[in-house]
């Protein structure tokens, strides 16, 4: 039985919402082998509109202690989010640690800007283009490998942001794989995991797994930050999870953007504890 370690991983510094900085600690609330991470109290989030990298330095102080503890940790990691600018600092580590792993990436949104095509500054749309050796100053930390964008699958994509056109050109030069929330209603499940997996386990060693939560539908999930429509069915949800926990050589994975201020009866709580229990 494999050992694992939980990294709470609170922080909403990547996005203008407040919220999902506490979502870990309700998460973790009845884990053992956890540690937690909360981003300074006494620190004031930008909320400028002009600023086109909000809290770029207090995002890199947090993510670089979680970078630390992570790549010196041998148990399996499962790191809960806070908004998905926490995944640059697990997935690097991951990385970090196994060399060369493949990246699914399973998300209503693609997080695929860079500092020259976000038109919001929050940094939590950013993430994924860093794990494949973009936005050199959200890495400071990070000496290594990177994620190869050609086993790099995003899974359940279907926002239309207002530079969609430049995220989607970034994701095309780029070479990673996308499937749209569409696509899983026509193909179904098991189509695009077995096509997903396949790309990812192409000449790689394993694979990180990144969850938001905000791929399932919102009238479902409701505890998320940003919602989108038409999302996810927890019958789908249920059958990406019973497909990912049959793969052996998952080395790491993360749970992001539970926001508890926006659930209502504990549901989408319920959802996340659910995963990972599956997961774990």
């Amino acid at each position: 039985m494999k050992k694992i370690t939980f990294y709470g991983a609170g922080s909403d510094l990547g996005v203008h919402i407040n919220g999902a900085s506490l979502g870990p600690k309700e998460i973790l609330k009845n884990y053992n082998n956890k540690k937690l991470f909360e981003q300074d109290k006494n620190y004031q989030k930008s909320l400028d509109i002009n600023d086109l990298k909000k809290n770029l330095e207090e995002v890199n102080k947090f993510n670089t202690e979680l970078y630390n503890n992570i790549v010196n940790d041998n148990n399996f990691c499962i790191t809960i989010g806070g908004d998905h600018s926490i995944a640059i600092a697990s997935g690097l580590a991951s990385i970090k640690k196994h060399d060369n792993l493949g990246l699914i990436w399973i998300d209503a949104h693609l997080d695929y800007n860079t500092f020259e095509t976000t038109i919001t500054g929050n940094l939590h749309g950013l993430p994924l283009a860093t794990l494949n050796g973009l936005n050199e100053d959200l890495r400071p930390f990070h000496k290594g490998n990177f994620f190869n964008p050609k086993n790099t699958v995003v899974v359940g994509y279907r926002a239309l942001e207002k530079n969609a056109n430049l995220e989607i050109n970034n994701i095309k030069t780029m070479g990673v794989t996308v499937f749209t929330t569409n696509d899983i209603k026509e193909m179904g499940v098991e189509k695009v995991m077995e096509l997903a997996l396949k790309i990812a386990n192409n000449n790689t060693s394993g694979l990180h797994i990144s969850f938001d939560l905000d791929v399932i539908d919102p009238n479902i999930a409701k505890g998320v930050t940003v919602k989108e429509k038409n999302g996810i069915n927890l019958e789908e949800v249920n059958r990406i999870i019973n497909i990912l926990k049959q793969q052996s050589n998952i080395k790491s994975f993360d749970l992001v953007e539970y926001n508890p201020l926006n659930d209502i009866d504990k549901n989408t709580l319920g959802i996340a504890n659910n995963i990972i229990n599956e997961i774990k």
